[in-house]
């Protein structure tokens, strides 16, 4: 059944095609109040074509196949609406975007892990796309990374987004959705990207491992005035997109559109996507800009209403280009969220910038500050959008030209430092050996910390960029994991692997609700020292103490409670590794390094 809602149509038709591009059959569709409503033959593709001239893709397609010859700039429109695009609008049907008439999968089951949570997140096509295998970079590919992830201890991978997006458009993150319910196609090995999907998720299930994912459904491929007339824009834009009074777009995505979310029709597609991904038994959901859904906080209610009734797990980015609504101001505490300040504060206090002793013992405790609960707050210290964890320690300046945009897009001010030397070129043995300290550093601490902690995918093996800090559209060796590096740098993994495993057997790390007075916070000699020019902070919670030393020299630290401490990890040594020995005395923490202690009871 197709339903189409063309308030302004005359005449609805689909244009039904069979096996290639002849067109086997013309169906009108029959006009109820505003709605069109008609069959097409399932397996068939099909378009819908408004009165005699408009091609239109289905919004509500579960799958989407491009013709050959599709090129985006045929599909662009002018700012009156008008085609802009080469030919006539035979010649454009021709090359238009299909919807393919095919039921969606089978609904299966929700898993939910009991293990401490750690996110993962990957992107489908640059985990695996270069590995020697004739299905790199698909969801099939994927699943053969599951025992590594397992064993590194990940308890949650977290795709990038999967909706279906246009393949020339040229945005190889997938932030620029063209239909919201569809997967990928391109993700796929065979002929059903969402069963292969499903089967992901399945084989991620049977690991332990919860599967989320990155949904963008705040914005659409359409762009801005000029860009592609697809389906939302020419079926009634003022009902699907925030428009002034002018006609012109609201871009706080910053991406030319953002849905207008107080539009019954537009929540009819949020929501029935999100079904959809559940129905494959997807875990959770990661919202990009969720501000954007925020402009109406009853929505953001009744998706999180929806997310218990599923049993799935909801996580906000709670920004967007014109609203920041992080903590208290999301509408919904039920929902976790991207902690920005967790990840700010973190870099700097991590490269040596002083005043920052106060704010990062909020951080670590889960940011008190901001949730009622430390599992709301998502911790990281690098993500997709960004350096990686080894770029952040070996650029101090985004190196972007390949992006097109005259290395003016990312992230201005990254929080980063280059240890000494800037880039890859030439670098001497003292500032890798720095290097390697500060990234165990980074995920020492961000493992140690109160919230769900997430990490990119690579990160735990030096995964690098070349300095790009924005390759949304860099769909080859700058994004794709090199696993070459895994071998350099297999230290840094037997590290990430172990403070996995030192989190999971100290169960209070992870604890959902706050520390509260379960953590004590010392300086090296006895109270914490907060005045701006300290860099140093130490704390003990559940048979673990934490001495973090940024400064440049290195520093003792008295143990101020307790007794019978192992030492367990030292960052200064370049595997990582304490020296297994019981503490007796003061303990020398490293330049620029941290020392964990701990109780018997761990790993």
């Amino acid at each position: 059944m197709v339903v189409v809602h063309a308030p302004a149509a005359r005449r609805v038709q689909a244009v039904v095609d069979g096996v290639g591009l002849g067109i086997d059959q013309v169906v009108d569709l029959a006009c109820r109040g505003g709605e069109w409503v008609g069959e097409v033959p399932a397996g068939s593709r099909y378009v819908l074509l408004l009165d005699g001239e408009t091609p239109v893709l289905d919004p509500y397609a579960t799958e989407v196949w491009f013709p050959p010859g599709h090129a985006r700039d045929v599909h662009r429109v002018d700012g009156g609406g008008r085609g802009r695009g080469s030919g006539g609008p035979g010649d454009r049907l021709a090359v238009f975007p299909r919807a393919v008439a095919t039921a969606w999968p089978a609904p299966r089951p929700q898993h939910r892990t009991q293990r401490p949570l750690v996110v993962y997140e990957a992107h489908v096509r640059g985990l695996t796309r270069r590995r020697d295998r004739d299905d790199a970079g698909t969801f099939r590919a994927a699943i053969d990374e599951l025992p590594r992830l397992a064993e590194l201890g990940v308890s949650v991978l977290e795709l990038l987004p999967v909706h279906q997006f246009d393949p020339d458009e040229g945005n190889y993150w997938g932030y620029m959705p063209l239909v919201f319910g569809a997967v990928h196609r391109q993700y796929a090995h065979g002929a059903c990207a969402a069963e292969e999907l499903a089967d992901l998720v399945a084989a991620a299930h049977a690991h332990d491992i919860e599967v989320w994912l990155d949904v963008v459904l705040n914005h659409t491929t359409e762009e801005g005035v000029d860009g592609p007339a697809y389906h939302l824009r020419a079926l009634d834009e003022r009902e699907y997109y925030v428009l002034r009074p002018d006609g012109s777009y609201v871009d706080d995505a910053g991406t030319g559109n953002i849905v207008e979310i107080r539009s019954p029709l537009v929540r009819g597609l949020v929501m029935e996507a999100l079904d959809r991904f559940a129905d494959l038994g997807v875990d959770g959901f990661r919202f990009d800009l969720a501000a954007v859904l925020a402009r109406d906080p009853d929505v953001v209610r009744s998706i999180g209403d929806w997310a218990e009734r599923r049993g799935v797990r909801l996580v906000a980015e709670p920004w967007d280009l014109a609203r920041y609504l992080l903590g208290p101001d999301f509408p919904d505490q039920r929902w976790m969220q991207w902690n920005g300040e967790y990840r700010d504060d973190l870099r700097g206090f991590l490269r040596g910038e002083p005043g920052l002793v106060e704010p990062v013992m909020r951080r670590i405790a889960g940011s008190p500050d901001l949730f009622g609960r430390s599992v709301q707050s998502v911790d990281f210290v690098a993500s997709h959008d960004g350096f990686t964890l080894y770029d952040m320690v070996a650029y101090d300046h985004r190196r972007n030209e390949a992006n097109g945009w005259d290395n003016a897009d990312g992230h201005h001010d990254n929080r980063s430092w280059n240890s000494g030397w800037e880039g890859d070129d030439g670098v001497p043995a003292r500032v890798m050996e720095l290097r390697r300290r500060r990234m165990r550093n980074a995920m020492c601490l961000l493992l140690l910390s109160g919230g769900v902690p997430m990490f990119v995918a690579g990160d735990e093996f030096a995964r690098t960029q070349g300095g790009n800090n924005n390759p949304y559209n860099q769909d080859n060796e700058t994004s794709w994991i090199d696993w070459t590096r895994r071998e350099g740098f297999a230290d840094l993994e037997r590290f990430v692997r172990r403070m996995i495993a030192l989190r999971a057997a100290h169960p209070m790390l992870s604890m959902h609700d706050r520390w509260g007075d379960r953590v004590g916070w010392f300086g090296p000699d006895g109270a914490v020292d907060t005045s701006a020019s300290s860099r140093v902070l130490a704390w003990r919670l559940d048979g673990v103490y934490v001495m973090a030393n940024m400064w440049w020299e290195p520093l003792e630290f008295v143990v101020q409670s307790g007794e019978g401490w192992i030492h367990a990890v030292d960052t200064f040594d370049p595997t990582g590794e304490g020296t297994g020995e019981v503490v007796t005395g003061p303990v020398v923490v490293g330049p620029r390094s941290v020392v964990v202690l701990t109780q018997p009871t761990d790993v």
